[in-house]
């Protein structure tokens, strides 16, 4: 996918350190993750391995030889009955926000599940972030319901905003393929 200002793709190994790094600021600094220690390059790259060995996208976007940001969906939980339901996250470059990136990637990463049948977006919003929450809403995300005092980060209590969208044909038709999608 292509923008005036950068390009989506799908992740590389190779782009793990960047993507490491990205995560590693947001996790330091910020509430949109629970997460209090960054994980390491190794860890980053078994979770990557993780989602792309299941034919979810792993995406980044890139300005040369930079990223820009990344996005990746996740299968919400394993239980069968959740084998439609994928989770997003979205994590951009400090310094960068506000340019599209995000919604970029958040779009592809929808188109992505989309085509591979799932049939619901789940969107985890930590401290519901209120950029986060309008990124999701500007791609047809409703709030589904915020769990109160949910974390505790940097010494105070956060909630974890709940958006949710359907994807394709959402629950106006049932499966007729009860397999796993992917």
């Amino acid at each position: 996918m292509s923008h005036p200002e950068f390009i989506i793709r799908a992740s590389e190994e190779s782009d793990i350190p960047q993507i490491q790094s990205i995560y590693s600021h947001h996790v330091l600094t910020g509430t949109a993750s629970f997460e209090i220690t960054p994980p390491d390059i190794a860890e980053m790259l078994s979770r990557r391995a993780t989602i792309v060995a299941k034919g979810l996208p792993y995406l980044v976007a890139v300005k040369g030889d930079e990223v820009l940001g990344y996005a990746y969906a996740t299968v919400y939980r394993p239980r069968p009955a959740y084998r439609f339901t994928v989770e997003d996250s979205v994590y951009i470059r400090e310094g960068i926000h506000g340019k599209g990136i995000g919604k970029a990637l958040l779009q592809a990463v929808i188109d992505h599940c989309t085509a591979c049948g799932y049939r619901q977006m789940l969107a985890v919003i930590g401290d519901s972030s209120a950029p986060s929450v309008a990124l999701h809403q500007s791609l047809g995300f409703e709030l589904a319901g915020t769990f109160k005092a949910f974390g505790f980060k940097f010494g105070a209590w956060r909630d974890t905003a709940m958006m949710q969208r359907h994807l394709g044909e959402g629950s106006s038709t049932l499966v007729t393929d009860d397999t796993q999608t992917g």
